[in-house]
């Protein structure tokens, strides 16, 4: 009855979150979907897909807090979404003491990009596009300096965040975010799989087999490194 009833559990968080957990004899990974848009304070139609964030934050802490699950698989494949919401998720996966690893897979436009690259290693499959651009907004807009100075600070907040989890230098980040030309009535660039590799956004070019056996080398090192600990001890 028991199984049974994990079994079901299981099926529910594939199903709402896509989310499952894998037990094989090198360790047991929790992997994750970041799809479709990242939905923040602002409920999104239902015939939009979406990363609920207060879904995701409480899950990765009880991942973190987790004694059964050695590492956290990230599959990313989102056009984006709400700065605040996607900055908070990214966030917390840079500060879990688990491996982490992602692959992007698709795209991980926009916000998507901090949340790529706020895993331990990721990864990035050779078709994957990624879209850097600068903060925008829709809606009603202040015309005040003040509104253009909190647009400055959250540009800003993601622009840290990216330069201090990835090897990418801030200047190179902002030349891909300002660029004019690049994209059709807009600023910004797309960077495919090679050249996110290549600019030190992502840390290499691979695919679900590359990502897995990633995690899995993280978390080899982890057991290794605490079994010294306690030798020491």
């Amino acid at each position: 009855m028991e199984q049974q009833d994990d079994s079901s559990r299981e099926q529910e968080l594939l199903t709402e979150l896509g989310a499952a957990t894998t037990k094989t004899s090198r360790g047991t990974i929790y992997t994750l979907t970041i799809i479709g848009q990242i939905e923040g304070h602002q409920v999104l139609p239902d015939n939009v897909k979406t990363t609920k964030y207060e879904h995701v934050m409480p899950l990765l802490a009880s991942i973190e807090e987790s004694d059964e699950i050695d590492g956290l698989l990230l599959l990313l494949n989102t056009v984006g979404g709400d700065i605040e919401a996607g900055l908070a998720i990214a966030e917390l996966i840079s500060g879990m003491k688990k491996p982490t690893v992602s692959l992007v897979l698709g795209g991980g436009h926009s916000i998507g990009v901090p949340l790529a690259v706020s895993a331990r290693k990721s990864l990035i499959a050779p078709s994957a596009g990624m879209t850097i651009h600068p903060v925008r907004i829709s809606g009603t807009v202040v015309g005040a300096p003040a509104t253009y100075e909190y647009f400055n600070k959250v540009q800003e907040r993601i622009v840290e965040f990216v330069t201090s989890n990835s090897r990418i230098g801030r200047q190179a980040f902002l030349d891909y975010m300002m660029a004019t030309g690049e994209l059709a009535s807009d600023v910004g660039t797309v960077i495919y799989g090679r050249e996110a590799v290549a600019c030190g956004l992502i840390d290499k070019l691979g695919n679900l087999g590359d990502a897995l056996d990633t995690l899995h080398r993280l978390i080899d090192r982890g057991k290794n490194r605490t079994a010294k600990q306690r030798k020491t001890e």
